[in-house]
């Protein structure tokens, strides 16, 4: 999708410091975290939500949960840490672009929000 923020980021387009980069996903940090550690994981292909992922993208969502696994392991969040997946915007979900927050460094609450 042309005007997607996080497309653009993907490729390149618009400037991020990516923390993780594959085939076909990059993980890079939110610019407006919630936590001390705050980064989103997300897909290059352009998939608005997990409502709109098809079976074909399977494989493509367990190689985000992964990248998200990995992305804790480098930040050392050994102490435990959260994904959130929003879905729609009653579940808050603010960028029409598939994206897994990983949310660590300190003690979270729930519920969450």
């Amino acid at each position: 999708m042309s005007d997607c923020i996080f497309c653009k980021i993907a490729k390149g387009e618009v400037p991020s410091e990516l923390l993780l980069e594959k085939e076909n996903l990059v993980a890079f940090r939110d610019l407006n975290p919630q936590a001390p550690t705050h980064i989103l994981v997300i897909p290059k292909k352009h998939i608005v939500s997990l409502d709109q992922a098809e079976a074909e993208d399977r494989d493509l969502l367990g190689d985000l949960l992964l990248a998200v696994q990995e992305m804790a392991q480098r930040e050392n969040l050994e102490m435990g840490y959260r994904v959130v997946l929003n879905i729609g915007t009653h579940g808050g979900q603010t960028v029409p672009h598939l994206h897994f927050h990983l949310l660590g460094g300190r003690s979270l609450q729930w519920p969450p929000g």
